[in-house]
């Protein structure tokens, strides 16, 4: 592999891995708080994008530049999508199987719950949407940020300025959650209930109020991974399969209950993905297994994740 490409699959790599990452810390947070894996998370992803597509452009969505109305629609309604089709997906598949602290009390019944979940929504986006792709038009304009679109890099070899972009807005987004996390007053409610429920309900805090924050969060970290992601490529509408498997192995990488650690979870994937992609001994079909292998070599090795032991509101 020569320098060039090998620095066009780190680069592509970083934004793959900065939205798998945004996905990880959704899976993240809902565990911290309720020792759940929201299985159905990577499907929350891909409807909340499709969702306002059909809205917005119809039901035969191209890869048209939309124009400021429609963007700033489309941006609003996928944002909503993801908040509604999260708290919906915890109220239908999460909180039956919680016990009187909010935490798993029936992990057989949580996880037939999620599991049902996305495919409910995929089923219902197959009815609405009967192609078997879509091209996903971009509402944040990413690629118009130089004329061209592409950025040459030593070596002859090219990547988009989206990749750019994606990446430094997926950064940007995660260092504000952590810090609203932090330092807000909802935040530390968050840090109190995953560190400990009773002494958090004692204090006041309002526990099912902080777990539905929680999935809400989750659900808007969804949505601008939707928004930052579908429109580089063709997004069929179980697509958030696969994008869900990555955004659990990022999560486990970093260790289940880390903000930072979802975050370089994913960067760690997306770059090693990339890096196989970009192999002439592998492929891009070895690429697609590593998510998957990821996930089930962590599991099996330490199945809170490799950091376990750190919470992402009390790290």
């Amino acid at each position: 592999m020569s320098g060039g490409v090998l620095l066009q699959a780190v680069i592509s790599g970083l934004s793959v891995g900065a939205v798998y990452g945004l996905v990880g810390l959704g899976f993240t947070l809902v565990w911290s708080l309720t020792r759940v894996l929201a299985l159905a998370h990577g499907d929350v992803v891909v409807a909340s994008v499709l969702v306002a597509v059909i809205a917005v452009v119809g039901r035969t969505p191209v890869a048209s530049s939309p124009g400021v109305a429609d963007s700033v629609l489309l941006v609003l309604l996928t944002l909503a999508a993801g908040i509604v089709v999260a708290v919906a997906s915890y109220a239908a598949a999460v909180r039956p199987f919680l016990d009187r602290r909010h935490r798993s009390a029936d992990v057989l019944g949580w996880v037939a719950g999620t599991v049902t979940t996305g495919l409910v929504i995929r089923t219902a986006l197959g009815l609405a949407l009967p192609a078997a792709a879509y091209a996903v038009p971009d509402p944040l304009h990413l690629d118009s940020v130089t004329a061209s679109g592409v950025v040459h890099l030593p070596g002859g070899t090219t990547v988009t300025v989206r990749s750019f972009a994606v990446f430094g807005v997926a950064v940007v987004v995660a260092l504000v959650i952590d810090w609203f996390i932090r330092r807000s007053r909802l935040g530390r409610g968050m840090r109190a209930v995953a560190d400990d429920v009773d002494a958090a309900a004692l204090c006041g805090v309002n526990v099912e109020r902080v777990v539905v924050a929680a999935f809400m969060l989750a659900g808007l970290l969804a949505a601008i991974a939707a928004l930052l992601d579908s429109p580089g490529h063709a997004v069929a509408v179980d697509s958030g399969a696969l994008l869900g498997l990555a955004g659990a192995a990022a999560a486990l990488l970093g260790g289940l209950g880390s903000s930072r650690g979802a975050l370089l979870g994913g960067l760690a994937l997306g770059v090693a993905q990339q890096l196989i992609a970009s192999s002439t001994h592998l492929g891009a079909s070895w690429a697609t297994t590593l998510p998957l292998v990821v996930l089930v070599a962590v599991i099996a090795v330490r199945p809170e994740g490799l950091g376990a032991g750190r919470r992402v509101v009390v790290e």
